[in-house]
């Protein structure tokens, strides 16, 4: 345990995803040999992500205005939307160059365990963004882990009962892995191969 602002500084860092004790004591003492400028750009950054940065209205990814960059491109396929867990997914996505739909970012998985139901995720608009447009096909491209299947289970069922096409990525993807960690060959061919649900 350090003194002070110091520790104040680990203990905020730790809270982040995926840093533990010693990163955050890794990451802190960065900050503190830092020059001060460096330490003042970051500090800014962080305020002005804060201040400037949103979820599109149409499809929750993460946007500096009222929509996103997708939804606002007016060479997107507006007939094909591909459903993901968090804007990270979308990112890992675009880098494939094959997808030239629209999406909907959930904003996680279902988890039950967790007290994560399916009015917890954005369903509800995706739904609502279903009723106002003539979508062709929503594909499903849910993490392949527990919680993930179990949201594409369960949107598979919804999209059925509203007579909705809905497809699934195809294997080629890790099982228990993140969208976000795959290479862009592995995602461009599950995208390729999707199938039905």
């Amino acid at each position: 345990m350090y003194e002070g602002v110091i520790q104040q500084l680990i203990d905020e860092l730790g809270q982040l995803p995926g840093v533990g004790p010693k990163s955050a004591q890794r990451i802190a003492f960065h900050i503190l040999d830092s020059e001060r400028a460096d330490v003042e750009r970051f500090a800014r950054v962080l305020l002005e992500v804060k201040e400037r940065a949103s979820f599109c209205e149409v499809c929750f990814n993460i946007a500096e205005g009222a929509r996103c960059r997708v939804c606002l491109d007016p060479r997107r396929d507006p007939t094909l939307i591909c459903v993901v867990q968090e804007s990270k997914d979308v990112v890992a996505i675009e880098r494939t160059r094959e997808f030239k739909g629209l999406y909907h970012v959930l904003g996680g998985a279902l988890d039950p365990m967790s007290g994560v139901g399916p009015d917890q995720l954005r369903v509800r608009e995706l739904l609502a963004r279903l009723s106002d447009a003539a979508i062709r096909e929503v594909i499903i491209a849910t993490n392949p882990n527990v919680a993930g299947e179990a949201t594409a289970a369960y949107l598979a069922r919804t999209l059925a009962a509203l007579q909705v096409n809905a497809t699934r990525l195809a294997s080629g993807l890790p099982v228990g892995g993140d969208l976000d960690y795959a290479d862009e060959i592995t995602l461009g061919r599950a995208l390729e191969g999707r199938r039905s649900l």
